[in-house]
């Protein structure tokens, strides 16, 4: 709950998407679709690699944590936002919207990092192959894995307790399908610029960084992979690390159109659909890439099937 000159702001209203008319039910059911797909396919592969011996390493078990950072991304927006489709926009409190954006900030983050160790991870086996398994044990990847998800959870709250002291007044319509950060500051009718200072000095360290070191280290193994002598290990060693660089592509490439995209006017209804693409859309390609790419994968699902 928030005061300002009498006024108690409690909830947000969500605009969602306007003017649907008669795609609202198709647009429902197809993203309800890739909802339900999403899910699937990601719960599949946290199956596949919980169950089946040979999928037990290092590459695999960051794997694994993507899928479960994609399931509860995407389950943190979409539900919410079928229902604003359907019903042309919807309620919400401060404190739920405010606990969306911060599940929205941990998932985004720790994803982020996830990707970077992956990348991590596909350097050494490619760039210092004798070294892969004394470096790769088991519980230096668990506290690879361990870090990734603390040092999200981490930056997403500290956004979170920040907000929770910003006032919000007159002001309570948010034309979003979800409570971004963007959105939820412009409502704001206090000082926000500590809010905006943390997110300045932090961001960086979110994507910046972790993109700029993925790059660093598919240069490397791109070098390494152009060292080769013959084709076909040239081909072979690729294949090992190309599914996790379509991924870090989608994700990267629709994480920065959002951002660098202008928050108003037409270019808004963009910032949405790419939010949507982003959101809905992207943590169902990940299995749907990886199943379609990864050899070992796939014999793990005829094996089991």
């Amino acid at each position: 709950m928030n005061r300002h000159n009498g006024t108690i702001i409690t909830e947000f209203f969500l605009l969602g998407f306007q003017n649907l008319h008669i795609v609202k039910i198709p647009l429902f059911i197809l993203l309800l679709k890739i909802y339900i797909l999403t899910i699937t396919g990601n719960s599949l592969i946290i199956f596949l690699i919980s169950t089946v011996p040979s999928l037990h390493s290092p590459m695999y078990l960051f794997l694994c944590n993507l899928s479960f950072c994609d399931v509860f991304f995407t389950t943190n927006i979409v539900p919410n936002m079928l229902h604003i489709i359907l019903e042309g926009g919807g309620t919400v409190s401060v404190f739920g919207c405010l606990t969306q954006l911060q599940m929205f900030g941990f998932c985004c983050a720790a994803e982020c990092y996830i990707l970077t160790v992956m990348s991590y991870d596909r350097y050494l086996a490619i760039c210092k192959p004798l070294h892969y398994s004394s470096i790769m044990g088991l519980k230096f990847c668990l506290n690879l894995v361990i870090a990734s998800w603390s040092l999200g959870f981490l930056f997403a709250s500290i956004s979170r307790l920040l907000l929770g002291g910003v006032d919000f007044c007159d002001r309570n319509i948010i034309d979003h399908f979800f409570c971004d950060f963007l959105p939820i500051l412009e409502l704001s009718c206090s000082d926000t610029f500590v809010v905006e200072l943390e997110a300045f000095m932090v961001l960086p360290f979110i994507v910046l960084f972790p993109f700029v070191f993925v790059i660093v280290t598919y240069v490397y193994i791109f070098f390494t992979i152009l060292g080769i002598s013959s084709t076909t290990g040239r081909q072979k060693t690729f294949s090992t690390c190309s599914s996790h660089l379509a991924i870090v592509c989608l994700f990267y490439g629709t994480l920065i159109s959002i951002y660098l995209s202008p928050s108003r006017g037409y270019a808004l209804n963009i910032n949405k659909f790419s939010s949507l693409f982003y959101s809905v859309v992207t943590p169902l390609f990940n299995p749907i890439i990886y199943s379609l790419r990864n050899q070992e994968i796939r014999r793990a699902f005829n094996t089991i099937h």
